[in-house]
């Protein structure tokens, strides 16, 4: 069997990536890094499911590295809600993405289940997210030309498939949040099993490729502070994420007006600063973030794009599982 990460000509963004993951960009490999993060924290940590009595459907995409031929871009569909059993409050998920680089694509799909307990003023969650995880290579479009006297690059290379290899992988995650009324923090690990994807030619045994998904843990945090006699929220969040080989730190920080529109900054260590803004419109809110490198990507790139648009249904959950504030992660 042979190993994809062998494969040392795919294209120029699949080199870019690596170099990124190197050098601070833990989660290259399968979770996107999204700006972001504290709009949509379900989809690192399960835990953050049935936070609020609605329904919570989020659609969004990113596109990263404008510019660049095949640079990376995630599409996502996620929706979650709460419920009662045995007396006690849950949240279910599902969380749908579609993930591209380069000939490299790949889709992760779970379902979502926490367990919530109140203390300490706040709520307790614990997630769990069984799914799968299917990754493509587009073997069929790889070029390698032959050079005379070049050793290092055959276009007979077995390491390389010259066919469309593909393979399905049993795939878990699990998270703990922590949620006041004035604070949030979560901590998770996604594919915590690193499942090993086995890529093969529909009908062909012969020749098999093997992609290993790393485990990955993300910490993050935020807050919800109200401005005395003003109408002003002020929303600072943080994440970290790692392999423990490489790490990312990111940091947002928004001021919402009139619980309607938001507008904000955040810093990618080693990779961007962002700009954001949102808005709130009856059950609907949008929210886009646009990403400048501070690296040397921003000779080659004009950055990157961010946008999510979600839906809210109101459930009624009984005056006494009913939240007296909105979820801090809605701009």
């Amino acid at each position: 069997m042979k190993h994809l990460s062998r494969l040392h000509i795919v294209t120029f963004v699949a080199v870019v990536a690596c170099m990124i993951a190197g050098g601070g960009r833990a989660a290259a490999q399968v979770d996107a890094m999204l700006t972001q993060f504290a709009t949509v924290p379900a989809y690192y940590n399960p835990a953050a499911t049935g936070r609020t009595d609605f329904i919570h459907i989020t659609a969004g995409s990113r596109l990263q590295w404008v510019g660049i031929t095949h640079a990376p871009m995630t599409f996502m569909a996620m929706a979650d809600m709460p419920f009662k059993f045995l007396n006690r409050r849950w949240g279910v998920g599902v969380n749908l993405r579609q993930e591209s680089m380069g000939l490299y694509s790949g889709i992760n799909a779970g379902v979502q289940l926490s367990w919530k307990k109140k203390m300490l003023g706040g709520t307790l969650s614990i997630g769990i997210q069984p799914g799968i995880v299917t990754e493509t290579f587009k073997g069929s479009k790889i070029f390698i030309p032959e050079v005379e006297g070049d050793e290092a690059h055959s276009s007979t290379d077995e390491a390389i498939p010259n066919t469309d290899v593909s393979g399905t992988a049993f795939d878990i995650a699990a998270g703990i949040m922590f949620e006041h009324k004035w604070f949030w923090t979560a901590i998770s690990s996604t594919h915590i099993n690193a499942p090993s994807v086995t890529l093969k030619t529909e009908g062909n045994e012969d020749n098999l490729y093997e992609f290993n998904t790393g485990r990955l843990y993300y910490f993050m945090a935020g807050s919800n502070i109200p401005i005395k006699n003003t109408l002003f929220e002020l929303q600072p969040s943080v994440m970290v994420g790692t392999d423990f080989k490489a790490l990312s730190l990111a940091a947002t920080f928004k001021a919402r007006y009139k619980k309607f529109i938001s507008f904000g900054v955040g810093y990618r260590h080693n990779d961007a600063v962002s700009a954001m803004i949102g808005v709130d419109i009856k059950n609907f809110t949008v929210g886009y973030a646009y990403d400048y490198p501070i690296s040397a990507l921003s000779r080659v790139t004009h950055g990157s794009h961010e946008l999510f648009v979600s839906y809210n249904v109101k459930l009624d959950m009984g005056p006494k599982n009913r939240n007296s504030h909105r979820s801090i992660r809605w701009m």
